[in-house]
C-alpha cells in the first residue's frame, strides 16, 4: 500500500516493551509484521514511549528494523496516546494524511488510545490485527472490537501488502 494520503503509525516498538509477554502472538512476531508493513507506505510515523524521568529516551531503544529511515517521522509520547502533546496531528496534516494504519504494541493500550483519538477528527483508521498484540488474547480481541464499534476497520498484514508483492 503506498497511497500518499495514508500513513503507517507504528506504536511502541522499543526493546523493553517488545520483550514483555504478548498475546495472541509474541512481541517479535509483531515487530516482524510491522517491518513488512513499512515498505508499503510512503509516510511512516514511529512512536516511542518515554517514561517521565526514565532511561528510555535514546533512539536506539527502538528495535532493529523499526528505527527511523530518511523521511520517517519520530514522535515521542509520555502517555498512552500518540496524539497527546506530540505534534503527531501536525505531522499528519503537513503530509496531507487522511487515513492512518496503526500497528504495534499494545492493542489494548497505545494502539487503542492512538486509533481512538485519530477517529475523533475524522481520520480513517485501520488497525492491523496481526501486527498488534496485548498482554493476552482476550484484551487484544476486546480492544479490536471496541475500535471497530467506534468506526475503525481492521485488516491483516497480507491484506495491506498484497498489491506490492
Amino acid at each position: 500500500m503506498s497511497d500518499a494520503r495514508t500513513a503507517l503509525v507504528l506504536v511502541d516498538l522499543q526493546r523493553w516493551i517488545v520483550d514483555m509477554a504478548w498475546g495472541p502472538v509474541g512481541g517479535e512476531v509483531v515487530v516482524e509484521a510491522c517491518g513488512r508493513l513499512r515498505d508499503h507506505f510512503s509516510t511512516v510515523v514511529l512512536v516511542r514511549y518515554v517514561r517521565a524521568g526514565g532511561p528510555d529516551a535514546a533512539p536506539d531503544q527502538l528495535v532493529p528494523g523499526c528505527t527511523p529511515r530518511p523521511g520517517d517521522h519520530l514522535v515521542t509520547k509520555h502517555g498512552l496516546d500518540a496524539f497527546e502533546d506530540t505534534g503527531l496531528d501536525d505531522v499528519l496534516h503537513r503530509e496531507r494524511v487522511t487515513e492512518v494504519v496503526v500497528a504495534g504494541l499494545s492493542t489494548a493500550h497505545g494502539v487503542a488510545a492512538t486509533a481512538g483519538t485519530a477517529l475523533r477528527p475524522g481520520y480513517g483508521v485501520v488497525v492491523v490485527e496481526d501486527a498488534t498484540a496485548s498482554p493476552d488474547e482476550a484484551q487484544h480481541r476486546a480492544a479490536l472490537d471496541r475500535l471497530t464499534a467506534l468506526g475503525a476497520r481492521t485488516a491483516r498484514v497480507a491484506d495491506l501488502t498484497a498489491a506490492g508483492e
